[in-house]
């Protein structure tokens, strides 16, 4: 079987690929959506009663499919962009740095959509053992490293509200 670590960075390359061709102004559009999407998962967990004081102490896989699906929905929207041929000469400059960018910025939703999936599977505990199971080894030490590193404990409370204002900002600056 293959590591979910192995499986975490072919993710962060095919999303630095598909940033490339999309571009930096899509692509940021698609951060700011996982941004949001995790503000409101640490919402949902802190103030919903039936999420704080039902799912979540149990960390039952109905959790992890809660987070994952608004997840994937707000990510499915953030790529689902409009054309920006409005803004075009304010957001290109040179096909080449255009590109550049939509890879790096597709490189870190690549770690935020992939990590942010990873974590919520190990918190609930590798739910579904016959798709991936819960690494052993040497393997388990470095994804437990690795998990140390992911979108929702880095961008834990308060951090993720001012990820969101951030993001918010920068929309509004570049954007409007």
């Amino acid at each position: 079987m293959m590591s979910l670590a192995v499986v975490f960075w072919m993710y962060v390359i095919l999303f630095a690929i598909i940033g490339g061709l999309r571009g930096w102004a899509k692509e940021i559009l698609v951060s700011f959506s996982v941004i949001l999407a995790l503000a409101f998962i640490a919402l949902l967990e802190h103030y919903v009663p039936f999420v704080r004081d039902v799912l979540l102490p149990q960390k039952s896989p109905t959790l992890f499919w809660l987070r994952t699906i608004i997840l994937i929905m707000l990510v499915f929207f953030g790529y689902q962009t409009v054309n920006f041929q409005r803004f075009a000469g304010k957001l290109t400059r040179e096909r080449l740095e255009h590109a550049i960018l939509g890879i790096v910025i597709g490189s870190i939703n690549g770690y935020l959509i992939a990590g942010t999936i990873w974590y919520y599977m190990a918190d609930a505990k590798y739910p579904f053992a016959s798709i991936a199971s819960a690494p052993t080894g040497n393997i388990a030490t470095i994804a437990n490293n690795m998990l140390h590193f992911m979108p929702p404990v880095l961008l834990g409370i308060p951090g993720i509200y001012f990820a969101v204002v951030i993001s918010f900002i920068f929309v509004i600056v570049v954007f409007v």
